[in-house]
């Protein structure tokens, strides 16, 4: 029996495993980079074992240095989770190798499926061997690894070179393999996956379908199970599909087998050899616990004939710290507070006070609602998160609450392009109108503008707060009877809650501080100082660093001086494991460049400047 497991990965899914092996009674050891020192994996589990660096290609993509640590530990079985070397097959056979229980597939069942480009062979399909105008659009997608990353979506031949070499960097450093190739983008697709479950004696389960059709940049943001609206003999042939490749490569444990449904057919995109992001919704639905089944399979548990019963729907959203309004732009920080309303799922890798850097992805946490029905679960995760304390960082909370109440979601008419179509509209700022002025009162809480003598009416006192990228004024009075504001009345003010009566309905702000940064409720505003700093101006044409990370690339040929056009990609930044393209404003003469490859820069860095043409 398994004793002691490493669970060779980071972050949630770390911390996910290590709470089932408390349950059980196994002992932990979490691995961490140097800037996971004291992140919550490392914190929590029994050992902890550092692995030199902070870059996953020093760390969590050294298979070497994870069997060592899992030796040196004491460990007798190891965990990959999902990501880094989760699917790398020469990984499972140094696990064993080293005489270690490897709770994941065969290493030759790695080998066939976790490679996209073999998977589909298998499948008996293939790549696109050249592309052609005819074959837009297509996608280029990264053969190994999975979360989005390595992949593109190409609409102009022109653009396919360069699409292809931002695709194999950005696999290498995610996967440590460059690979990639190039399908058919079906357009209007919705993407729907099947988890299975298999153990080493011919067992293979069936565990339902998940519908992951709400993706950015080809990651998922929000699953569900079942998957709504599915014909049952469609739902009976990915079943069938999906044993029959997990039977096709002698399959054991977990993975999930993805499809994408067009026109009610189902076309074969990858199988997953490994335990997905979205695990819980289909633990929640079946009333299972996924990694205590890996850990019994590995041990060599024999599964039941059947698996459970179904019941009722579960759905998961992934909170970012990132901007949707801003290109999905990663934010850092410190996580001053995280917390849902209880009944509600919450599987995360931070704490409150963690810092929150650029070396990973920015996923904070999953919340995962369950409930008789898909509707009622709706309502449930939609308005936990509404209601859930997020202080710190900028994050897609806002974002999932809309979705999920969208009526193409709710109807679930939802396919892969959804955000395409609607991110406008969900990320259209509709912050709280009084939230700025509950905030001047908090502030001015205590600082009475009367003596025991004054007897004169107060001066109106104003405040400045920004508030979903809008600057917002507002006024109040001190007088003798309190604060006051036009429009309101001020039923109850302190440092930590206001109530307003507004058009006879009162109404409750809870407030948060931390330095300039105010949560009133679930809107975040910054303080403004009263009179603007002019020297914080930039020039117009300026090109600031959106997220702090690494330049790791400029344009070819790219210097001072040169011509450049409106939308011409110019310097591309690494930041928690994403490129991002930084792109000409407008048509004009580059009259500076500051990014150089390899530099680090902070949100702001000036990058380069953008001089615009003169108008004829």
């Amino acid at each position: 029996m398994i004793r002691t497991l490493l669970v060779a990965n980071r972050g949630e899914i770390a911390c996910r495993v290590f709470r089932t092996c408390r349950e059980l009674g196994i002992r932990t050891v979490a691995v961490h980079s140097d800037a996971d020192e004291n992140a919550l994996h490392a914190r929590v589990a029994d050992a902890a074992v550092r692995l030199p660096g902070s870059a996953p290609s020093e760390t969590y993509l050294r298979g070497d240095l994870i069997v060592k640590a899992a030796l040196s530990a004491g460990a007798d079985a190891v965990h990959p989770g999902y990501g880094f070397l989760s699917e790398n097959a020469d990984f499972a056979r140094a696990v064993l190798d080293a005489g270690l229980v490897w709770v994941g597939p065969p290493p030759e069942a790695i080998e066939a499926m976790a490679s996209k480009t073999r998977a589909k062979k298998l499948m008996g399909l293939e790549p696109l061997p050249t592309v052609t105008a005819d074959d837009l659009p297509v996608l280029v997608k990264a053969a190994a690894g999975g979360g989005g990353r390595g992949m593109r979506v190409v609409r102009e031949l022109a653009e396919l070179d360069a699409e292809l070499t931002a695709a194999r960097a950005e696999a290498l450093s995610a996967f440590g393999d460059g690979e990639v190739f190039v399908e058919p983008y079906v357009e209007g697709g919705r993407h729907v996956e099947v988890q299975i479950l298999a153990d080493a004696h011919g067992t293979v389960w069936a565990l339902g379908t998940r519908d992951c059709s709400l993706q950015r940049r080809h990651q998922k943001v929000i699953e569900e199970a079942p998957a709504p609206g599915l014909a049952p003999a469609l739902v009976a042939e990915l079943h069938e599909l999906a044993v029959r490749a997990a039977r096709a490569v002698d399959y054991v444990g977990a993975g999930t087998v993805e499809f994408l449904i067009a026109d009610g057919k189902a076309h074969f995109l990858e199988m997953n050899t490994r335990l997905q992001v979205e695990h819980p919704v289909t633990e929640a639905v079946f009333g299972i616990d996924l990694v205590a089944l890996q850990l019994q399979v590995a041990e060599g548990a024999v599964l039941e004939n059947d698996p459970p019963r179904a019941r009722g729907h579960a759905i998961e959203a992934r909170l970012y710290a990132e901007d949707p309004a801003s290109a999905w732009a990663p934010q850092t920080g410190t996580l001053h507070r995280l917390a849902v309303p209880e009944g509600v799922r919450l599987d995360t890798g931070y704490t409150d006070g963690d810092p929150i850097g650029i070396h990973y992805d920015p996923m904070l946490a999953k919340a995962v609602a369950h409930a008789p029905t898909r509707a009622e679960a709706l309502r449930k995760l939609s308005g936990a998160l509404e209601r859930a304390e997020i202080h710190g960082p900028v994050t897609n909370r806002d974002l999932l609450v809309r979705s999920l109440r969208h009526p193409e979601f709710t109807g679930a008419r939802m396919d892969t392009g959804f955000y395409e179509r609607h991110l406008e509209e969900l990320t259209r700022a509709a912050p709280d109108p009084h939230a700025p002025l509950a905030a001047a009162l908090s502030d001015a809480h205590g600082r009475s503008r009367f003596g025991g003598w004054r007897n004169l009416p107060s001066q109106p006192q104003t405040k400045r707060y920004l508030m979903g990228g809008t600057e917002h004024e507002v006024h109040y009075r001190h007088t003798r009877d309190g604060l006051t504001a036009e429009g309101v009345r001020v039923v109850h003010a302190d440092a930590r809650l206001v109530v307003l009566e507004i058009d006879g309905v009162r109404r409750k702000f809870e407030i948060s501080r931390y330095g300039d940064q105010l949560h009133v409720g679930p809107t975040t505003l910054t303080a403004l100082p009263r009179f603007p700093d002019p020297t914080t101006q930039q020039a117009p044409g300026s090109l600031l660093a959106p997220m702090p990370g690494t330049v790791v690339r400029v344009a070819e040929g790219l210097t001072a001086g040169a011509a450049v056009t409106a939308g011409q990609p110019l310097v591309w930044l690494e930041a928690m494991k994403m490129e991002h393209k930084i792109s000409a404003p407008t048509e004009g003469i580059l009259s500076a460049l500051h990014a150089a490859p390899g530099q680090q820069v902070e949100v702001g860095t000036l990058l380069a400047v953008v001089e615009p043409n003169e108008p004829l």
